[in-house]
């Protein structure tokens, strides 16, 4: 039986940790987590806030995907989306969702990310 969602991973490019530690600490207000030393030489980062963990792993061959993403729910989402904007990203509504508010953006270096609050 499934209890849990643990983490989700996305994939990055090599040297990109600083960019996805302005991104994903910075912008979004995740907390980096120590990752454990034999995966930390691999290089990637970890990032929570809350339950929810996002763990961005190097890959040499790195491609953004082009439709798979997390969808991430928030509250207040206008003033997320807002503060998405104050740090660079790139925010797109969607109102193809019926019963939530959504927009989609992407990192730093191109990985899509959804971000929703129901409406009811």
């Amino acid at each position: 039986m499934l209890t849990a969602l643990d983490h989700v991973q996305l994939a990055a490019p090599p040297g990109s940790e600083d960019l996805l530690r302005r991104y994903y600490a910075d912008a979004l207000g995740m907390t980096e987590l120590p990752k454990p030393p034999a995966l930390a030489a691999r290089g990637g980062c970890w990032f929570a806030a809350g339950p929810v963990q996002l763990h961005l792993g190097i890959e040499d061959d790195f491609r953004p995907a082009i439709k798979a993403h997390p969808g991430l729910r928030v509250t207040g989402i206008e003033a997320y989306a807002g503060r998405l904007r104050d740090h660079g990203a790139d925010v797109h509504w969607d109102t193809g969702l019926p019963g939530h508010k959504r927009f989609f953006s992407h990192d730093p270096v191109g990985n899509r990310l959804e971000f929703l609050e129901p409406t009811t």
